[in-house]
């Protein structure tokens, strides 16, 4: 005995493919989107051979910011983030979860 696949049973799964748009991390408004990064990184360094070897920071990058929180990490002095008001964290003094 054949069983021939009916056109009825595959409707719904191809409907339920048709919504994967909306998953896409990429599809949101106002998101990051790739476009052509690497190739366009690739074709710098081919100009650039020096580039290969180390790159050339971004024009609004600090490095002295930076070196600044590394510093306070290391001096365990990390300044608090800012309070957003939409939860407060609280921590458990012996790290247990109660499970």
């Amino acid at each position: 005995m054949r069983i021939r696949p009916n056109g009825l049973l595959l409707l719904p799964v191809l409907a339920g493919l048709a919504g994967c748009h909306a998953l896409d991390p990429y599809a949101g408004e106002g998101r990051w989107r790739p476009a052509g990064v690497n190739e366009q990184n690739l074709a710098v360094m081919l100009v650039h051979p020096e580039e290969r070897i180390q790159g050339t920071g971004g024009g609004g990058a600090a490095g002295t910011t930076a070196a600044a929180a590394i510093e306070r990490l290391r001096a365990d002095k990390v300044k608090p983030l800012p309070d957003s008001g939409l939860a407060r964290i609280v921590t458990v003094p012996n790290g247990s979860s109660g499970n």
